[in-house]
């Protein structure tokens, strides 16, 4: 298997997830032409995406599904509560998820994870092929035990690192979005992330990409720093997906 961020922040997010036979985006929140761009770069087209899965319905997320889809007719995946926010239109193949239940994409399995975000039916996935496994944790405001159990064991994972607490505090932000952001149900900060990642089997992990980095509230600096004190005797790699370039593909044996 293999991942790659098309790009990674509060201005759009999307990710690329492929094994030999099967290509799936994880959230798309650009534009057509700039997603177009975005594949391009990392050597893909419309025609490689067998299906866009949607983690919940915010506009960094969803706002490019609905247009590609249409499109190209590429069939979309998301939960109830996320359909039901009703801005996405009519979609050519919609197939509504469990968020309890594991199901499969060509040669990807795919397992939802339920996570504390103020979204209507928010989740996140793990995706596996034979006996690799990467996970998506992104926007959620803190780590449940079931998050917890269910993220102990890939073999890549990108995680959120959000924000920084003084940053935040001391940022731009009016106080009822701080609170938000801050909050049980917003956004992971850099501590929060470190915290989790002290719980995965590094032994197995080969590749950690810090993701959903604020423009405003984080440094990349501040991320991996927060971070190095939970790394610092592990043999894997670690990434920072930024807002403009994403990261490129990364092998995940």
């Amino acid at each position: 298997m293999r991942i790659a961020s098309l790009g990674s922040g509060s201005r759009g997010n999307s990710t690329l997830i492929e094994n030999e036979n099967t290509c799936i985006l994880v959230d798309l929140g650009f534009t057509l032409k700039e997603t177009l761009r975005r594949l391009k770069r990392l050597g893909r087209s419309p025609d490689d995406i067998d299906a866009i899965i949607v983690t919940h319905e915010h506009r960094d997320h969803v706002g490019g599904v609905a247009p590609f889809a249409r499109k190209y007719s590429t069939p979309v995946y998301m939960t109830p509560g996320t359909y039901d926010c009703d801005q996405h239109g009519i979609l050519p193949s919609l197939h509504k998820v469990n968020c309890h239940r594991t199901f499969s994409i060509g040669g990807i399995g795919i397992e939802p994870v339920p996570v504390p975000h103020d979204a209507k039916e928010p989740c996140q996935y793990i995706l596996s092929s034979a006996d690799t496994k990467i996970g998506i944790l992104t926007d959620l405001g803190h780590i449940t035990p079931h998050v917890e159990l269910q993220y102990q064991s890939c073999d890549a994972l990108l995680l959120e690192c959000n924000h920084d607490p003084g940053m935040l505090a001391d940022g731009p932000y009016p106080y009822p979005l701080k609170k938000r952001v801050g909050g049980t149900h917003g956004h992971l900060s850099n501590e929060q992330a470190a915290k989790l990642v002290e719980k995965v089997d590094l032994g197995r992990l080969q590749h950690l990409v810090m993701s959903h980095i604020s423009e405003k509230n984080n440094l990349p600096q501040l991320a991996s720093e927060a971070m190095h004190p939970v790394l610092c005797d592990w043999s894997g790699t670690s990434y920072l997906a930024d807002q403009q370039d994403g990261i490129n593909w990364i092998e995940v044996e």
